[in-house]
């Protein structure tokens, strides 16, 4: 199995935003009839290169989205960002949900759709091209697309990995 580079990263420092992807009413079927809760996915970012996401769930929406706040801020990772992109074209899995990102030229944008947008601009990525493969599930493209980007290495961490100078990266 390859050696996961999550750089873990405390929240307590940095400034952060967080942005809500989405929220589910979910009914519980008792004796009494149904109880309703709700569940919030939430991505927390500086728009800088740190990003993470978390899930709440409560009876009220607002306690909902508290809970995946303080959820999402022990969930943080540092994302590598080179001039506004991703450094490589990487593939994201987790259960369903299959994601693609790719580098793109300065002045394209964020190239990508409901969830996977928000997690990508939170992590301060300002042009990359994305795509969703698999499933459409909120949590399952957020998650995915989050791991996609711990999967992601810029060239000073594979030439420290390897023992190497960052020349002999490039050139061979």
């Amino acid at each position: 199995m390859a050696v996961s580079n999550i750089k873990r990263v405390k929240s307590s420092e940095i400034e952060l935003k967080d942005r809500l992807v989405s929220i589910q009413r979910v009914a519980k079927v008792t004796k009494g009839g149904r109880t309703f809760s709700f569940s919030a996915i939430v991505v927390v970012g500086d728009e800088n290169g740190i990003v993470g996401y978390g899930l709440g769930k409560a009876k009220e929406v607002t306690e909902a989205i508290t809970k995946g706040i303080d959820d999402a801020k022990k969930n943080l990772i540092k994302v590598p960002i080179i001039n506004g992109t991703v450094p490589h074209e990487q593939h994201g899995k987790f259960s369903g949900g299959r994601v693609l990102i790719k580098p793109a030229v300065g002045g394209t944008g964020v190239l990508a759709g409901g969830a996977m947008r928000a997690v990508l601009e939170s992590a301060g990525i300002k042009d990359v091209l994305a795509k969703s493969l698999g499933s459409s599930n909120p949590h399952n493209v957020v998650k995915a697309t989050v791991d996609a980007l711990v999967k992601l290495r810029d060239a000073y961490t594979v030439a420290q990995n390897r023992g190497v100078d960052l020349n002999k990266v490039f050139n061979g």
